[in-house]
């Protein structure tokens, strides 16, 4: 094993897409990487950014935003950022979008109102609001992670986080769902999925902190990035998880997980 691993992150727009705490993740990310050895970059992905340094990227990070800066990411997005984005994603560049974020890399997302907000089709799902009477998809939830189609097991399948979303997502025919429902909504409150995979790109509904929740997601993605960038399969040193088990117990016992 080597030395020393490195991990070049980039964050999409960090300042228009990290509406709930999203930060969260890359706090957590960074964090368990160091206390493994791990050296991690953060670079955002943002308007000033050039699109070739998305090439550099070994992960890619994107958070929740509302509708308008949904909007404004796109304008900014579409071109040559969008295809770089989509060239990693295709060469199997790990990724994690949470919350609105997977809605901008599917084929559109309609709102209550307002016009169609084109996404760039790298998940094959759509995103419609149903109207701004319809209620929104809210509170904690529980779900049982589909390891098979990221193409791996873990001891651990469990994921916890919150959702608030008013958008419902369809899978299309050659989306694969991320987890299965177990308590709460999932992407539309009627199929039990929730979130999406493709290639090793995951994208889900969990708002927020969903990595400081679910420390086996944030251990996969950083194993899967050093076997992507390195070649190496890696057993990843213990770290104490007692904390967030305890908040895990919490929530399945309220559940009667």
């Amino acid at each position: 094993m080597k030395t020393t691993y490195s991990i070049t992150i980039g964050w999409l727009y960090p300042d228009l897409m990290s509406t709930y705490g999203d930060r969260g993740n890359i706090i957590t990310f960074r964090k368990r990487c160091a206390w493994r050895g791990i050296q991690t970059t953060l670079i955002p992905i943002d308007s000033s950014l050039n699109a070739e340094k998305i090439g550099e990227m070994d992960f890619i990070f994107g958070g929740g935003s509302q509708d308008l800066e949904q909007e404004l990411v796109m304008r900014d997005l579409k071109g040559k950022k969008s295809e770089a984005i989509r060239q990693k994603i295709e060469k199997g560049t790990p990724a994690l979008f949470v919350c609105g974020s997977p809605q901008l890399m599917g084929h559109y997302y309609e709102p209550a109102e307002g016009k169609r907000i084109e996404g760039l089709g790298i998940f094959d799902i759509t995103s419609v609001h149903p109207g701004i009477d319809m209620p929104r998809c809210i509170g904690n939830t529980v779900g049982s992670v589909i390891w098979d189609n990221l193409g791996t097991s873990e001891p651990d399948n469990f994921i916890v986080g919150f959702e608030n979303h008013g958008g419902r997502t369809y899978l299309g025919k050659t989306a694969k769902p991320f987890a299965r429902v177990i308590r709460g909504y999932g992407n539309n409150g009627v199929d039990k999925t929730e979130g999406v995979v493709y290639k090793n790109a995951i994208g889900c509904y969990y708002h927020g902190p969903f990595l400081p929740k679910n420390p086996s997601v944030s251990d996969f993605i950083t194993r899967r990035i050093i076997e992507v960038k390195y070649g190496e399969k890696i057993d990843l040193a213990p770290l104490s998880d007692a904390l967030e088990n305890a908040a895990r117990k919490t929530l399945f016992e309220r559940f009667g997980v």
